[in-house]
């Protein structure tokens, strides 16, 4: 009589939770080093079945900030619009990774809004006259079509209060000849300004290929920011954060956002801590300039928006006031 076979844990991963990888990004992968930052981003693990108490299907709270699908609107002037719920390559760290993929039976329905649930979002978002910014997100919006990126670009614009578009993104990194001239060109319209805001976590991300897919836009005019997430064992070090926001710059990308990582099921193996994330953040101020520097963030579990998370920079002394220089140490000011 056989053994009851046992089960296999990245299986069970697979099962539960999306699983792809770009042939831009398997090639970056040293098969030889089993703590490669490429491969940890995207291959499962099998720590990803491990649920911590604090950790959240929702961590940023979407749902109770969904006035109809597919529209995110938590402040008062800007909104998400999320398009589409797949994506070129599957994180292993998504703070909504519980909703993105492919339909299985984890999750029966594919998130990418229908007609109808789109021109219902476009309505909702011409009926809020503070809504000034809408930020197109998923989901990798970058799967869609030329027609379709250029149509909801126009449609967008046509809203007379919406007078900036953002389009967030990894497949100029991820799948970067996917960023035709004819993508491109459908990002811009009369009417609104458009950004492109680049997911990036480390520097082997930026290869030849996404520095033309990035020039491709930025040659355009449409102007490209960053947003990097923490990630233990990927770019935990003030020399990865420095490669990183270095290159980025130099291909004429600004850095915007380094995330604290949100606390969705079975990312704790990528966790700082915030004593660690302000000491990486402090570090990179003393190795880099200014045009180098992500604000780092956190977004508070539950949907209540993003906190600065840097340690201060100011304190009240007995004097007026002391600032810390750029070597850690406290200086007198008189205010």
């Amino acid at each position: 009589m056989s053994a009851k076979a046992k089960p296999d844990p990245l299986a069970e991963v697979a099962e539960r939770y999306a699983v792809a990888i770009t042939p831009a990004m398997d090639a970056l992968i040293d098969p030889a080093d089993p703590h490669d930052p490429i491969a940890a981003q995207f291959h499962p693990d099998a720590r990803e079945l491990q649920t911590a108490p604090d950790e959240l299907a929702d961590p940023i709270g979407d749902d109770a900030h969904t006035p109809v699908k597919g529209v995110v609107h938590r402040y008062p002037d800007r909104c998400l619009l999320k398009l589409v719920h797949v994506c070129p390559v599957y994180c292993r760290f998504c703070f909504r990774r519980e909703m993105v993929g492919p339909p299985s039976h984890e999750r029966p329905r594919d998130g990418t809004l229908s007609g109808e649930d789109l021109d219902a979002a476009l309505a909702y978002i011409e009926s809020q006259p503070g809504i000034w910014e809408v930020i197109l997100t998923g989901g990798d919006p970058f799967l869609l079509s030329a027609r379709r990126v250029r149509e909801i670009t126009q449609r967008l614009a046509a809203i007379a209060h919406v007078k900036i578009i953002r389009w967030h993104t990894r497949v100029p990194v991820v799948d970067p000849l996917r960023v035709t001239p004819d993508l491109v060109a459908a990002l811009r319209c009369e009417g609104a300004t458009t950004y492109v805001v680049l997911h990036t976590n480390h520097v082997r991300e930026l290869t030849e290929q996404a520095h033309a897919a990035i020039a491709r836009i930025v040659d355009a005019g449409v102007p490209m920011l960053a947003q990097t997430v923490l990630l233990k064992g990927v770019n935990d070090s003030a020399e990865a954060l420095e490669a990183l926001m270095r290159g980025l710059v130099e291909v004429r990308v600004k850095p915007y956002y380094l995330h604290h990582l949100d606390k969705a099921p079975g990312t704790s193996h990528f966790r700082c801590s915030v004593a660690e994330g302000q000491a990486l953040v402090q570090a990179l101020h003393q190795r880099a300039s200014g045009l180098a520097q992500p604000t780092y963030v956190l977004d508070i579990p539950g949907g209540h928006g993003k906190a600065p998370l840097a340690s201060p920079s100011l304190r009240e002394s007995n004097e007026d006031y002391e600032v810390r220089d750029r070597d850690g140490a406290w200086r007198p000011y008189k205010d």
